[in-house]
């Protein structure tokens, strides 16, 4: 079988960042990587998952919500990934969605979108408070982010 690309990137020397991982037509695939599974320091599942609400939620909610295709956890729970449709936003455009999306979560306040039996079936570990906190060291992790350090090897 072929190794997935994502298994040829070296997760011991992997920092956490921002990542260009692949693309697929007009489908581009960015690596949001938090944490590195070598020092066996992840985010938790309550981490995880308040953070997958807030950021799916306002960029879907974003001025560039037709260009987003899809935001979600990583399996090994060591960051997200974020496809975007690079017809409709460039790279450039889409590092800084991701800036203002973690800023405004980080500052985010209110209920914790899709906190109900009915609109999650896992909503008990959602927590206002650890999503913001997440978001909040991500944003300040990316402010200076550039194209430029969108590969891995950078």
């Amino acid at each position: 079988m072929e190794r997935i690309a994502s298994f040829t990137v070296d997760h011991n020397k992997l920092l956490p960042g921002l990542y260009l991982s692949r693309r697929d037509g007009d489908v581009a695939t960015f690596d949001l990587r938090f944490k590195c599974p070598n020092t066996g320091d992840l985010l938790s599942n309550a981490e995880m998952h308040s953070t997958e609400h807030l950021i799916a939620t306002l960029l879907r909610n974003s001025q560039a919500k037709e260009a987003v295709v899809y935001f979600g956890p990583m399996g090994c729970q060591t960051g997200f990934y974020f496809l975007f449709n690079e017809r409709l936003l460039s790279l450039a455009e889409a590092v800084q969605l991701l800036k203002e999306v973690f800023d405004a979560a980080g500052e985010f306040s209110g209920e914790m979108p899709g906190k109900s039996p009915a609109e999650c079936g896992n909503y008990v570990n959602l927590d206002v408070a650890t999503g913001r906190a997440v978001c909040k060291w991500y944003a300040d992790l990316i402010r200076d982010w550039t194209v430029e350090k969108l590969a891995y090897d950078a």
